[in-house]
């Protein structure tokens, strides 16, 4: 990060009066990184997202940056802001029914070296797509946090903000036989009871799916919590229970988040169509 004083300042005041995450540091110093100047002006501001854009990040990827550096302008009362890119608008990729099926009857080898490591990617696997759960938070997640009674499990999210997210009793016994494998406080560590990094984490659970021939969509992790929260609202559920277990502060993200498949718009049409009672 470019050691400025402002810049400092501020990521003082959202540690310690903010009790922002430790992720949430990480992203102020990142998006400061791209910036570099403390007293921008709106010229450095367009250069900012220019440079960025010519870097190869996505929109997505820049408005991100683009929201870290517009809360540091407010903070600094420049008079300046910056307007978010234009995002192309897709249909996300989801993992089908088949695909946590296979995920749910896969099982490792019990004399297969990477055994242990295999049915760890698998609980993960079926944890992001019962729960809906962010991959850092469940990274992060304490046996002591699994309430395998009430079916219940404490997670810590944005803003260090803690949420009750229930689960479901099939997923009670994937993670119950874990809990006999594991030694440590994490539950999905390191056999040496370390935090397991994302990149880590990504490399096993793709490693699995592909084991499993099963399409890794372009969003790999992620593409577990769209796959959740669409599933949730075809099933019935409410977009308001579904705003409190994603962890969203608004329905708006909630709905901007959860868009209608294909298959969706198929099946209401044909309630909804004049001509479908023909």
């Amino acid at each position: 990060m470019a050691e400025f004083a402002q810049f400092n300042q501020f990521i003082k005041e959202r540690t310690f009066l903010k009790n922002v995450s430790p992720g949430t540091i990480i992203w102020y110093k990142q998006s400061f990184n791209w910036l570099g100047n403390p007293n921008p002006t709106q010229a450095d501001l367009t250069n900012f997202v220019i440079r960025m854009r010519e870097a190869g990040l996505k929109p997505a990827s820049c408005n991100n940056r683009i929201r870290a550096v517009n809360a540091y302008l407010k903070w600094a009362n420049l008079g300046l802001k910056l307007a978010k890119i234009k995002e192309p608008k897709c249909v996300f990729e989801l993992y089908t029914v088949d695909d946590i099926k296979k995920i749910a009857r896969f099982k490792p080898l019990s004399d297969d070296p990477q055994c242990w490591a295999r049915i760890r990617a698998q609980v993960l696997a079926l944890t992001l797509a019962d729960t809906g759960c962010r991959i850092s938070e469940l990274l992060t997640l304490q046996w002591e946090r699994v309430d395998f009674e009430n079916l219940l499990i404490t997670v810590r999210g944005k803003g260090d903000k803690e949420r009750v997210i229930p689960f479901s009793h099939e997923l009670r016994r994937f993670l119950y036989r874990w809990r006999q494998e594991v030694k440590h406080d994490l539950v999905f560590g390191t056999r040496l009871g370390m935090m397991l990094t994302p990149n880590n984490a990504y490399r096993a659970l793709g490693a699995m799916l592909d084991h499993l021939k099963i399409k890794r969509p372009a969003r790999m992790v992620h593409a577990f919590r769209h796959t959740f929260a669409t599933g949730y609202l075809r099933r019935g559920g409410s977009s308001l229970h579904l705003q409190r277990v994603l962890g969203h502060t608004s329905q708006a993200m909630t709905a901007r988040y959860v868009s209608l498949q294909t298959a969706d718009l198929q099946a209401v049409h044909q309630k909804v169509s004049m001509l479908s009672g023909l």
